[in-house]
């Protein structure tokens, strides 16, 4: 079982729900964490929260799908952490509405997001795992990238443009000792899902909940440097 303390980690979209949740676990793992989002106040608050843990956290804000931002926000999270060893590409976005009701704007943003942000922030963080020679990458996608369902299509079209991505590039860079591993989660409790109408507010037993997901991701990093977990999806034991 790796050892993971004093690691360092960047996790997109770390100031609430499920980026939140990842935060806090790796930190009570002893891992250095930065995180980054768009919303400075809280970010603020979640790395004060995130100190009490012993550990050093930074935050950094941009928008993940702006290129020259991601460009030159990752070069001073990392110059600020000393290296890199883990990131987490959770930032993303949501909107619910028919092919035809949603606006081209819209359906561009998300995708705009969701896929180049992530593409994005992973080619200015790889180059240092590859110089290392080691390094873990998990990109979150959902179920909904493995199937699609009414109204979500540009939600969905995102996701499975996760998946390619991500499956490419796993097997681009096992050679280097660098781990990607593709998520794929049904729906769980956040802030997100709450304001999409897609769960109740406190509805623990009956839908996953952030820090079931963030377990599945400090397991997967405590396996061996010998095995990898290429994929998993995440279910309720509630229908």
């Amino acid at each position: 079982m790796n050892n993971l303390k004093n690691k360092k980690a960047i996790i997109t979209g770390g100031g609430r729900g499920l980026g939140k949740s990842t935060a806090l676990a790796f930190a009570k793992e002893g891992i250095d964490i930065a995180i980054t989002g768009r919303n400075e106040t809280v970010l603020k608050e979640t790395v004060a929260e995130l100190e009490t843990f012993g550990i050093k956290a930074i935050y950094s804000v941009f928008d993940v799908g702006n290129y020259e931002e991601v460009k030159s926000s990752i070069k001073n999270i990392i110059d600020t952490l000393g290296t890199v060893d883990i990131l987490v590409n959770n930032a993303g976005i949501a909107s619910i509405g028919s092919f035809n009701d949603m606006e081209v704007s819209e359906w561009t943003q998300i995708i705009q997001t969701n896929v180049l942000g992530m593409y994005h922030v992973t080619k200015e963080v790889l180059p240092y795992l590859i110089a290392k020679n080691e390094g873990d990458i998990f990109n979150i996608s959902s179920t909904a990238g493995l199937n699609g369902n009414a109204n979500i299509s540009a939600y969905s079209a995102s996701k499975f443009a996760v998946i390619g991505m991500s499956e490419s590039l796993m097997k681009e860079v096992r050679k280097n000792n660098i781990r990607v591993c593709t998520l794929t989660p049904s729906t769980i409790e956040s802030e997100m899902t709450i304001e999409l109408g897609m769960v109740n507010e406190n509805s623990q037993d009956n839908v996953l909940q952030p820090e079931d997901f963030a377990e599945l991701i400090v397991a997967g990093l405590k396996l061996p440097r010998r095995a990898m977990l290429k994929g998993a999806a995440l279910w309720s034991t509630n229908p």
